[in-house]
């Protein structure tokens, strides 16, 4: 083979060279007067053996040389002396296509690296990750775009979403997926949590994937409700159509049947004629519910609150619960609000009338107020306050069920209708006790 004749040939060369300066060495020494040649003799013979013993160890340090790069990382080496007779071609020639195929398996895995990165970047649920110490980490955009209110990186830092989520960060262990309270853009509702503990640089670390879906729950709540109002206002209305009609072609005949001179007559026509006016209050009654079952459709633009707020202050005052109620509006100057101007008017004017209505009834100055204000994620928190008795903590979530009312004369339809309007707008509403005493209404758009 040509490795083993090259080097075989420059092992025999430095081997007859080394022969060679022992020979001279020799007979410098034993030749008198000689001393420059001893000198070249013995400085030819230390190159001889230097020459062979170089020979011999290049191999070594190629291989030596080689592989310290490869322990570095550095898999830009190669073999640049294969061919000069240091016994490397073959040698050489496998760890050549060795160092190519380590080349390939580290772009490969430098390609799956990348791939995995951007694919954990792009994910569309938020993710963190907790470290043995209590840092928090932002892992990828969903996260960073979710959770924006923070300062720093400790678990105590994301109580601003919430206890219930600081807490669940701060669980030790991996478990199933489980709701939990959150608050974002100071709007409350609910995320599904999971976690899952990996190996990260030799230690551990807890994962967590975070996915609000109150907007989910809200759309499945209302589309239940909406089936159930369907249900039922139709199953009424097909069976009070006949009753109403009856009743009231009962109530003309005995209208032309009483001429005064009977008083059974009159009594039966009485009767008819009050079930001909239940009836169609009835039907009326049940027409009332058949709107909330209908998913309001939002058509959105910018509102300059402002002169939208008067507008909506003068309609309140041209009305009849304006009467004896004082009303206070507070909108700042060059606030937007991108909304549905008619359908949030609506809701606006509705919980204006109840909110007169209850303080009517309950102060000696009643009082009602509108405001306005910016509110952290770019939202508008708008409130509604009044002086009236307020409503009872353990009422407050169900005054927007359907059906439920807590007026002696309600429908439970406005507030139902009020809370469709304001998540068909991705928005929230909730009901709380004002300062004043009585029931605040804060609606974030």
């Amino acid at each position: 083979m040509r490795f083993r004749s090259r080097f075989v040939a420059g092992l025999l060369l430095r081997t007859a060279l080394l022969l060679g300066a022992v020979l001279l060495f020799v007979l410098a020494l034993n030749a008198p007067g000689l001393a420059a040649a001893r000198i070249l003799a013995a400085a030819f013979f230390a190159w001889t053996v230097w020459g062979l013993w170089r020979h011999i160890q290049r191999t070594n340090f190629e291989i030596a040389r080689f592989l310290e790069a490869i322990r570095l990382g550095d898999l830009s080496q190669s073999f640049s002396h294969r061919a000069d007779g240091s016994g490397l071609t073959e040698i050489g020639d496998v760890l050549e296509a060795g160092i190519r195929a380590l080349r390939a398996e580290r772009h490969r895995l430098m390609e799956a690296g990348r791939f995995h990165e951007a694919v954990l970047d792009d994910a569309p649920t938020a993710l963190l990750t907790v470290d043995s110490e209590g840092r928090v980490e932002l892992t990828n955009k969903a996260a960073r775009r979710l959770f924006t209110r923070h300062q720093g990186v400790r678990l105590a830092d994301f109580a601003v979403y919430g206890d219930a989520f600081a807490t669940a960060l701060a669980g030790r262990t991996a478990g199933r997926p489980r709701l939990v309270p959150l608050t974002i853009d100071a709007i409350p509702q609910s995320a599904m949590v999971s976690a899952a503990m990996v190996h990260r640089l030799g230690g551990m670390v807890r994962v967590f994937a975070v996915q609000p879906i109150q907007g989910e729950l809200n759309a499945v709540e209302i589309a239940a409700q909406s089936d159930l109002v369907r249900v039922l206002t139709h199953e009424i209305m097909n069976s009070m159509t006949p009753v109403t009609s009856l009743a009231q072609t009962a109530a003309a005949l005995m209208a032309a049947a009483d001429d005064g001179t009977s008083r059974d007559v009159g009594d039966a026509r009485a009767a008819v004629e009050t079930l001909a006016r239940r009836a169609d209050g009835v039907m009326h009654f049940v027409e009332s519910y058949r709107q909330i079952s209908r998913t309001p459709e939002v058509r959105r633009k910018l509102i300059d609150v402002a002169p939208w707020a008067g507008e909506i202050e003068a309609l309140f005052q041209a009305s009849d619960a304006a009467a004896g109620v004082a009303l206070a509006v507070s909108a700042p100057e060059h606030l937007v609000l991108d909304a549905d101007a008619d359908l949030l008017c609506q809701v606006l004017l509705n919980l204006l009338r109840n909110a007169a209505e209850a303080a009517r009834g309950h102060a000696e100055a009643p009082a009602v107020s509108l405001s306005f204000a910016q509110a952290p994620g770019g939202r508008v928190e708008i409130e509604i306050a009044d002086n009236g008795p307020g409503v009872p903590e353990s009422l407050r979530q169900d005054v927007f069920l359907p059906f439920f009312t807590t007026k002696a004369k309600g429908t439970g339809v406005g507030l139902s209708l009020a809370r469709q309007i304001v998540l068909a707008h991705q928005g929230s509403i909730a009901l709380a006790k004002a300062d004043e005493g009585g029931a605040l209404f804060r609606i974030l758009i």
